[in-house]
């Protein structure tokens, strides 16, 4: 599932290289709400899109996407954003673990050791490393890339964000969700580019404010629901 917000440059591309890397894979790209031609570039590659009445956000979308894919029956989910910074022939490294059963959700890190390529401001590393601390004091898990959007799951964990699903910027309050639920959660090294056109809405002021306002929903979601109840 590819959320894709405004990615007309670059969805096209992204479509292409799943395709080489996971042949198998059923695509479906979730287009929130672009103002430009994303839904439409989209769907002259083939693949089934599902648009949004309006922009939701990257945790509606995403929520969509795993909606579509509990509804459908699949055995798994696997996050690709739109934007180009995931390489596809990198899939396999993240649907191992599933197909061996040694986890229930897996993220690509870019910062475990075999990992490569791009791996943002030294101000959106020094959240990730936040991220880190607050996930190990709330969760009991260490992840060391949180904000990361390269992830696979589970039947078990997509059907659980199919129905709970953080909204505004959910990478680390989604991660905690479900190491709280008792899901194993694990990572595994990949490789990821700068994105290939656009730039990110999180920069400058807003990264400290996403920083804060993320650390303050995990705490909000660590005293709100019991811990474990797979």
């Amino acid at each position: 599932m590819v959320p894709a917000y405004n990615e007309e440059k670059s969805i096209a591309a992204t479509v292409a290289e799943i395709r080489a890397g996971c042949p198998e894979a059923a695509i479906v790209v979730v287009n929130d709400g672009s103002a430009d031609h994303t839904s439409v570039v989209a769907r002259e590659t083939g693949v089934l899109v599902i648009d949004l009445p309006y922009n939701l956000g990257i945790g509606g979308s995403v929520q969509a996407g795993f909606k579509y894919a509990a509804r459908n029956g699949f055995d798994a989910a696997v996050q690709v954003d739109g934007d180009g910074q995931h390489p596809a022939g990198q899939i396999d490294r993240l649907l191992e673990p599933l197909r061996d059963g040694a986890a229930d959700l897996v993220v690509g890190s870019r910062f475990l050791p075999g990992s490569a390529g791009f791996r943002s401001s030294p101000q959106r590393r020094l959240g990730i490393y936040v991220f880190r601390i607050v996930i190990r004091l709330l969760g009991g898990r260490t992840i060391t890339d949180a904000t990361s959007g390269f992830r696979a799951c589970n039947r078990a964990v997509l059907e659980l964000f199919a129905e709970q699903y953080p909204r505004d910027y959910p990478e680390p309050e989604a991660l905690l969700l479900a190491a709280r639920r008792g899901f194993r959660v694990i990572e595994v090294p990949v490789e990821m580019r700068p994105r290939h056109e656009g730039r990110s809405s999180i920069r400058g002021l807003s990264e400290l404010y996403y920083m804060v306002k993320v650390i303050l929903a995990m705490l909000i979601e660590t005293l709100r629901r019991p811990q474990g109840g797979k």
